[in-house]
């Protein structure tokens, strides 16, 4: 029974179940009186909530909408082509070489997180080494600069939950051949057009570090980060035959539609089969 004066809020397993249903924040939030208030209120709330699931579920049976991460993906390929970049669709199986490229050797804490195959083979945990090798094969074709991006699956062990997915879908741009005093202002306008592409318009950039690239600056949304990004001439680049200054943005495309869908979980908008575009299908 509640002290005087306290209030309630809702149970894990009702708070666990809305969370499911796709409650925001402040809906699980609120706090009661009683228990019979709290009660008839979670009864009412996910009532709601399984109703607004059925209806998206019916428009794409309809055919009236895609998936959000289908429809992000168009968008984002749309307007890169659009600004001249080249979509590119490469294995998604990689070499260990390549990796070692990039400095995940033996000993290295990101070896850990990948999915190994047999013969030294892995599922990719990145898109960058595929990237490199057809910026040094294009590169002997076209004129500078030219950019081409990839929109695709990657995999990490990282521990499952609000913001990590074992499977997990990547946008990578790369431009080649920038004159070196204008990349900054490229990556910046880069993360604009991607961002706008999103649907979303309040953002900032944050210098961070990675442990392969060093240096990076992150776009974030609230606090949340949706991108890291950086700059070359690198160290890295002489492992792929690069030599000339670029650019390269990599955004997770389901952080992209939590940040602008205002999700809690990025589990809701992967690839599942719990999920169908953000809707539980145990409604």
């Amino acid at each position: 029974m509640a002290r005087s004066g306290a209030r309630l809020g809702f149970t894990p397993t009702q708070a666990q179940r809305l969370r499911e249903l796709g409650a925001d924040a402040d809906s699980l939030a609120r706090t009661f009186a009683d228990a019979p208030a709290r009660d008839a209120a979670f009864r009412e709330l996910a009532e709601r909530l399984a109703r607004e699931g059925r209806a998206r579920l019916h428009a794409l049976r309809r055919g009236a909408r895609l998936p959000r991460l289908v429809a992000l993906e168009q968008r984002l390929s749309e307007a890169l082509t659009a600004a001249g970049f080249v979509r590119v669709v490469t294995p998604v199986i990689m070499p260990a070489e390549f990796l070692e490229r990039m400095g995940i050797g033996f000993g290295h804490p990101l070896r850990e997180q990948v999915f190994w195959l047999t013969d030294g083979r892995c599922l990719r945990p990145m898109l960058a080494p595929n990237l490199y090798t057809l910026l040094r094969r294009l590169g002997r074709l076209w004129t500078r600069p030219f950019g081409i991006f990839e929109v695709g699956p990657c995999f990490r062990r990282d521990t499952s939950g609000a913001s990590h997915l074992n499977e997990f879908t990547m946008l990578n741009l790369v431009e080649l051949g920038l004159a070196a005093d204008d990349c900054p202002r490229r990556l910046e306008e880069l993360a604009g057009l991607v961002m706008d592409a999103a649907g979303i318009a309040r953002y900032g950039l944050r210098r961070s570090e990675s442990e392969v690239y060093g240096a990076m600056v992150d776009v974030e949304v609230d606090g949340r980060e949706v991108c890291s990004a950086a700059a070359g001439p690198h160290p890295l680049d002489g492992n792929w035959g690069i030599v000339e200054p670029w650019v390269g943005l990599g955004f997770g495309l389901e952080r992209l539609l939590a940040a602008r869908d205002g999700v809690a979980s990025i589990e809701r908008l992967g690839r599942s089969l719990t999920y169908l575009d953000g809707v539980r299908l145990n409604i």
